[in-house]
């Protein structure tokens, strides 16, 4: 699927038919086979589509609700570009092949069309009925509905929304009708339709080993920890295998509260929820609260600093280096035989979660706060030293795979970006009127 290859074969004299108020359209990247051909032809959405709603299925009528019809509804839809199949239909409703015509307002979507509600969303790949917060646009003879997708998600920050009524954040149908778009021949649109559609393939197959390996690290986790109000975990490391049972500990036996002023020269970091500590000069935004190092609290490599206002949701995390926190934070400084990595991890854990927010003051969640005097009489259960450097040992190698494929993916959906800026026409060229 060469982009840079010489051209290999004439373009197609097909073109999609209906006059044109646009100039010529020509994309910046085009498949060898297609370079000296005709340039795009210019339409408004309206012209090439026609859209439709959904409707919900009779409660009377059980074929709907036990599957053996198709039948998707908004709350089965995510902001996630997925094929229909993957949604939420019963294999049973999309194997059997019923087809049964729809009753009153409820339609059915022919394969090929768009299913969308506030962001284009997928091209159906069978039929489907579809609710009232379902949209559809379905195609013109000449026109790919994948190639349409692809083209609307690369134009997606322009889609017109309405950002008023009951149907405030949901595309402008209305809007949508006069969206312009650019149409090549049938035989092009094909081209760049597999194209991008082997592009998400990879994408997807790059995403469920991601959340395998989520998977795999929250699965090891609950092994690797005792359940609630157990002292031996259900999976141990050979070496530890014959040790001791794991002791119950209070937090003042393990980490004392640091209260040093902070230091000129050392870098503020935050606390978040889901990242640990994170320098705050890589946040994309102002902070207004107090940057004069005395005023803030100095970390020290090693120590674990945690919002004592989120701590019950797991906002905590272990300095890489010395640092200063926001005074707003306590942060605990780990005795002999306290490894902050591993209590980076047990911190984390459902019933430690669950733990520290019993553990927290305040009247409602949003005021709950986590001193370190509560702190310190909370009872931990924890292994000797050594056992808890290699469970942290074994989950933080676990993360960098995580944060490697991470990375993986993000490359790619940077990669697909780019690639949709270059294989359609530029809005400016889109929007240019004669």
């Amino acid at each position: 699927m060469s982009l840079g290859a010489p051209a290999s074969s004439p373009a197609s004299s097909e073109q999609p038919t209906g006059t044109s108020a646009f100039p010529a359209l020509v994309p910046k990247l085009r498949f060898p086979e297609f370079r000296d051909g005709r340039a795009w032809v210019g339409k408004k959405l309206g012209e090439i589509t026609e859209f439709s709603s959904g409707g919900t299925p009779p409660k009377d009528n059980p074929s709907f609700w036990s599957g053996s019809i198709p039948w998707i509804s908004a709350s089965a839809m995510h902001e996630t570009r997925v094929r229909s199949s993957e949604l939420n239909v019963s294999e049973a409703a999309i194997g059997n092949g019923t087809r049964i015509a729809p009753k009153g307002s409820l339609l059915m979507l022919v394969r090929g069309s768009m299913l969308f509600n506030r962001v284009p969303i997928c091209v159906a790949e069978v039929d489907v009925a579809f609710n009232q917060d379902v949209k559809s646009l379905s195609v013109g003879q000449n026109v790919s509905g994948e190639f349409l997708l692809h083209q609307l998600l690369a134009a997606e920050s322009r889609i017109p929304v309405d950002k008023t009524g009951i149907g405030a954040g949901k595309i402008d149908t209305d809007a949508l009708t006069q969206f312009d778009v650019g149409v090549p021949t049938r035989a092009e649109q094909q081209k760049i339709a597999e194209c991008l559609s082997t592009l998400d393939e990879l994408i997807g197959a790059e995403s469920q080993k991601l959340d395998a390996l989520n998977a795999h690290k929250k699965g090891l986790m609950q092994q690797l920890f005792p359940r609630e109000g157990e002292t031996l975990p259900r999976l141990r490391f050979s070496e530890f295998r014959s040790a001791p049972a794991w002791a119950v500990k209070v937090g003042c036996d393990l980490f004392a509260n640091r209260k040093e002023a902070g230091e000129t020269g050392l870098p503020i970091y935050s606390v978040t929820i889901n990242d640990g500590m994170i320098p705050r000069a890589s946040f994309d935004r102002d902070f207004y609260d107090i940057e004069d190092p005395a005023g803030n609290k100095k970390v020290c490599k090693g120590d674990i600093a945690y919002n004592m206002m989120r701590m019950w949701q797991g906002a905590q995390g272990v300095a890489a280096e010395d640092c200063m926190v926001s005074p707003a934070y306590v942060v605990l400084a780990p005795k002999a035989g306290a490894c902050s990595d591993f209590f980076a991890y047990l911190f984390k854990l459902p019933h430690v979660l669950l733990l520290l927010t019993a553990t927290s003051r305040g009247l409602t969640k949003d005021r709950l706060r986590l001193y370190f005097d509560d702190f310190a009489r909370m009872r931990l259960c924890v292994p000797q030293f050594e056992e808890q450097q290699r469970i942290a040992s074994c989950l933080s190698s676990l993360d960098d795979l995580i944060a490697a494929q991470s990375d993986q993916l993000e490359t790619l959906k940077t990669h697909k970006k780019g690639l949709m800026q270059q294989l359609f026409p530029s809005p400016s060229q889109v929007e240019a009127r004669t």
